[in-house]
């Protein structure tokens, strides 16, 4: 395989995804400005059925677009073998879609890069019991899922002042911290 440069080919117009089981979280940046956001739903009452209409749906939108690449949030194993094979599966199909719409380069990046970049680092010991005191009482797993949704509005906050922008969707504000991680890091991603 030949690695083009980036001098020869640049990267001018590129998606950055961040794909669950359900939905397709997206941002387009041509030359480094932010120009579309949103999601995509997929339907279907198991996960091959959803895998099916992730790819129709993908490659119906992302014909659409001039792409250049493609940034997906690279899949990460945490607690559920079944959801990372089910995610797994998702991302592929959406990732055949794209080849077949024409774009050619793909690359990945770790929720935790990205997610440091933009200086959304995972909590500190005497944050972590912030929280718990801020909530005593509470079971282990609660007070995970606070931590968690604390890291997604510190995510939004950050899109919505870098962009100047009103999104209140934490996966489409993951998309754009992936794609802003993803400009200004493209060789990192594998461009």
């Amino acid at each position: 395989m030949v690695k083009v440069s980036l001098l020869s080919n640049p990267v001018k117009n590129l998606c950055a995804i961040d794909a669950s089981t359900n939905s397709l979280a997206f941002a387009i940046f041509t030359d480094k400005e932010l120009v579309a956001s949103g999601k995509i739903k997929f339907s279907g009452i198991d996960t091959y059925v959803k895998v099916g209409d992730a790819a129709r749906k993908s490659f119906a939108f992302l014909k659409n677009f001039e792409i250049d690449a493609i940034v997906i949030e690279h899949t990460v194993f945490m607690n559920s073998p079944k959801t990372a094979a089910d995610l797994a599966l998702v991302q592929g199909g959406l990732l055949g879609a794209a080849r077949m719409a024409g774009i050619k380069r793909f690359g990945s990046v770790s929720p935790i890069t990205w997610q440091n970049y933009i200086g959304n680092k995972k909590l500190t010991t005497p944050e972590k019991l912030e929280v718990a005191n801020a909530n005593p009482g509470k079971a282990a797993s609660t007070l995970k899922s606070i931590e968690r949704e604390l890291r997604k509005q510190k995510t939004i906050k950050f899109v919505n002042s870098y962009y100047d922008k009103n999104i209140s969707d934490n996966d489409v504000a993951d998309a754009v911290a992936i794609g802003h991680y993803s400009i200004n890091n493209l060789q990192k991603v594998g461009f």
